[in-house]
């Protein structure tokens, strides 16, 4: 698959190829339509978040389909339209994850930095971080909307 990368901080994005992800327990894979631009992608090429590991692909604002679900994954199945925003899932044990408060979560992954996000043909995406697109929704459309609340 071709992929939109960053080997290193402060380098210019580089287009590549890499092997299509497989989704690993609790993620599903999601044949990407659309991927929006954030400001906060220039921090992942400039470095600028702790604990970024490199070569990474930025994007947070994806909207595509389905193609594959990985062990342990259920609500969601091949074919159905989705997006990925910026919260990229959550540990489920922490004091606010208890609560019901996911977006507090202690040791909350945001994607396209703490794993590979959306400037790419596809991506794999914790199953809890994936949320439905309608139908009348185009994937241009949906993928600012989906972190916009």
């Amino acid at each position: 698959m071709k992929a939109a990368q960053i080997t290193r901080p402060g380098a210019e994005f580089e287009l590549v190829e890499r092997p299509i992800p497989e989704p690993s327990h609790g993620q599903v894979r999601i044949r990407v339509e659309a991927c929006g631009i954030c400001h906060s992608d220039v921090f992942v090429k400039d470095g600028l978040f702790p604990g970024i590991d490199y070569p990474r692909v930025p994007g947070h604002e994806i909207a595509g389909v389905i193609d594959a679900v990985g062990p342990g994954v259920l609500g969601w199945d091949p074919g159905q339209r989705v997006g990925v925003g910026w919260h990229g899932g959550h540990c489920f044990h922490c004091e606010a994850c208890r609560a019901g408060d996911f977006v507090n979560c202690e040791n909350e992954r945001v994607t396209g930095i703490h794993f590979d996000g959306g400037y790419a043909e596809y991506a794999c995406a914790p199953a809890e971080a994936v949320t439905a697109i309608p139908d009348e929704l185009q994937a241009a459309e949906a993928g600012d909307r989906i972190v916009s609340g």
